[in-house]
């Protein structure tokens, strides 16, 4: 083998094994959830940070497709009360399903905002993609543990379906809302997470 060809073949390991990681680790927050034991230890959190930390773990798998990832994030500080841990998992896997699901020169926007929400205010992180979409008769489920749109999806992207129902109750637990839109299939898809700000 070139070192080339090697250093590709290392990298393919690298990712492999990480998703395995992941997968065991996804199958222990479900454990959590269900027995109700998913503990948070909150404290203030700057979200901006945060987000940068999660783009950095998907960059490379990112840069391997040659998707452009697009920050959209103020200068003003924006903090909740969170775990910074929970918070960066929340956003790496959308950031991660975003990845997978774009093909190769596609773009991933991801934006941070403070917005009104009811009578108090909330940040607002958006992750948007040019993926593959999602059908709207599916939408209502994309929270559901172990579901996803058709079996060919876990034959060619891998997963157990745990990932977004898994960020649903971390948003929950940080007392936040998380919604879903795409226009369909092909269409890209947009993830909107609303959290109230630190009072």
């Amino acid at each position: 083998l070139t070192p080339e060809k090697t250093n590709h073949a290392l990298g393919v390991i690298e990712r492999n094994a990480k998703l395995q990681v992941q997968l065991i680790d996804d199958l222990l927050d479900v454990s959590r959830i269900l027995r109700g034991k998913l503990s948070l230890e909150k404290a203030p959190v700057s979200l901006a940070p945060t987000i940068i930390a999660a783009i950095e773990t998907v960059q490379l798998p990112a840069e391997a497709k040659a998707i452009a990832i697009k920050t959209q994030l103020p200068a003003e500080p924006i903090t909740v009360i969170g775990d910074t841990a929970r918070l960066q998992q929340i956003i790496w896997n959308l950031l991660s399903n975003a990845v997978k699901f774009t093909p190769e020169g596609g773009q991933i926007t991801i934006s941070l905002a403070v917005v009104p929400l009811a009578s108090s205010l909330a940040a607002q992180i958006e992750v948007i993609d040019t993926g593959k979409g999602i059908q709207p008769d599916f939408l209502p489920y994309v929270f559901e543990r172990f579901r996803q749109e058709d079996y060919s999806i876990t034959r060619k992207f891998g997963g157990l379906g745990l990932g977004t129902a898994i960020v649903q109750q971390l948003v929950t637990g940080h007392g936040g809302t998380i919604q879903v839109t795409s226009p369909g299939a092909d269409q890209g898809t947009t993830f909107t997470i609303h959290i109230p700000l630190r009072e």
